[in-house]
């Protein structure tokens, strides 16, 4: 088992930065990538971010230049950089885990909301 704990988010000014943390515990060695989910009221989840466990990174079109993910594997943290924020990255943040055993195992944290508004 992986517990997620998030931290960071709250209320933003447009062009804005915020850097969201995500802390795992439990069952971490065999975590294979990490990474950060948004839902916005009325949408999907959709992925912001991940990072494997050897550093490769994808991001979403719509933040790249924008945001980075990184990971501190001493810490068990993942975070996001958020800069130049836009209304439109207005939601609820989830931090992701991938545990790799006979198959990948998915663990969600409970979620920081990131509110982009003047």
């Amino acid at each position: 088992q992986v517990q997620l704990v998030e931290s960071g988010g709250g209320l933003v000014q447009p062009g804005g930065s915020l850097r969201l943390s995500c802390v795992a515990s439990g069952s971490t060695i065999n975590i294979v990538a990490m990474g950060w989910y948004r839902q916005a009221p009325g949408k999907q989840r959709e992925l912001v971010a991940d990072i494997t466990s050897g550093g490769s990174t994808n991001y979403a079109d719509s933040v790249k230049g924008r945001f980075t993910i990184s990971r501190d594997n001493a810490k068990n943290t993942v975070y996001l950089q958020m800069n130049s924020l836009k209304p439109e990255d207005t939601a609820v943040y989830y931090c992701n885990a991938d545990e790799e055993r006979l198959a990948i195992i998915t663990y969600w944290g409970q979620g920081t909301q990131v509110t982009v508004s003047s």
